[in-house]
């Protein structure tokens, strides 16, 4: 226990080192951001992509669904695949601001993970949830530490970084969760189809499918097809589709000046008032009263922009 406090607390001083004001930032390394709040933040509304999410000081909560996943500096949270969610930091002060890191990765480096490995997962085995939170131990924490030490040594960022994050992925890949990260990466399982369908619907939210369709790409009946995706996603397809909307509406609504007919049409809704209605049941408000509210209260666009990309974040 102590040594795992000695590494958080090295993170902790690296992350205020590179981050001397609140935001988000990407580093010199690739695929590596790190995060900075120094107050409890609104729920905020993205898309989780593949990755791995450690907090050095501070809280957060992330609901995909109605499920909730709180952690902290004990866990580690991992999302196998694109997902929309609402995370919230619920633990943040100036004198301890909430520090993350987020390191994204791809279904090849997962892949190339287990082959060069030779760890042997059954793609057979039952579907899980997409998202989950772990305990973080040595094995994890300690290349995590060397990946972020890298930003203090970027001559070393394009040799170093690349081995240390395969050796998270494979501690994770070792972990109690396995399973659930490698079949997004294993052809024929039942998780890496739904990814297909998943996939299919984020690049075509704004248009009408037909759940045929949809089970075909995932090369399952239909019934199978609901099951799994349930499973996976703790949603249902439309419930899914429909996330993913309302999220990009409210992007749009924040950052252009469209009104919300507009809005409506341009991400797949036929009627204005159903958007409406849904828009109201997801935020809270109807959208003239959400985005008033949001540009008052980040009446910087950079702000705005920070506040539509926080749910993507740790």
């Amino acid at each position: 226990m102590e040594e795992l406090l000695k590494r958080q607390d090295e993170l902790i001083n690296l992350i205020e080192h590179h981050s001397n004001q609140d935001g988000i930032f990407k580093t010199t390394i690739p695929s590596l951001s790190i995060i900075r709040r120094a107050n409890v933040t609104e729920r905020a509304y993205g898309v989780y992509n593949p990755s791995f999410c450690f907090i050095a000081q501070g809280m957060k909560q992330v609901f995909l669904a109605e499920e909730r996943f709180e952690y902290g500096p004990s866990n580690y949270l991992v999302s196998s695949m694109n997902l929309p969610v609402i995370g919230q930091v619920i633990e943040a002060s100036s004198d301890a601001p909430y520090l993350s890191l987020k390191l994204e990765f791809t279904q090849n480096e997962i892949l190339e993970v287990l082959l060069d490995s030779k760890i042997h997962i059954n793609p057979k085995e039952n579907a899980s949830r997409a998202m989950f939170v772990g305990q973080i131990d040595l094995s994890i924490l300690d290349p995590v530490l060397r990946l972020a030490q890298l930003l203090n040594h970027p001559q070393d960022i394009s040799f170093l970084a690349p081995f240390h994050k395969r050796e998270i992925i494979y501690r994770l890949l070792q972990g109690h969760f396995g399973v659930a990260l490698a079949q997004i990466a294993m052809e024929g399982s039942s998780t890496n189809r739904i990814r297909d369908a998943i996939d299919h619907i984020t690049l075509h939210y704004d248009q009408p499918f037909r759940i045929e369709e949809l089970a075909e790409i995932a090369s399952m009946s239909i019934s199978s097809f609901h099951r799994h995706f349930k499973e996976i996603t703790a949603m249902s397809p439309l419930q899914f589709q429909k996330q993913l909307r309302l999220q990009e509406a409210r992007r749009l609504l924040l950052t252009e000046s469209a009104d919300a007919s507009e809005v409506a049409f341009r991400v797949g809704y036929e009627s204005p008032s159903q958007f409406s209605r849904e828009y109201s049941r997801m935020f809270g408000s109807p959208p003239k009263a959400d985005i008033k509210r949001l540009k008052e209260t980040y009446d910087q666009t950079q702000e705005i922009t920070e506040h539509i990309i926080a749910g993507s974040n740790v």
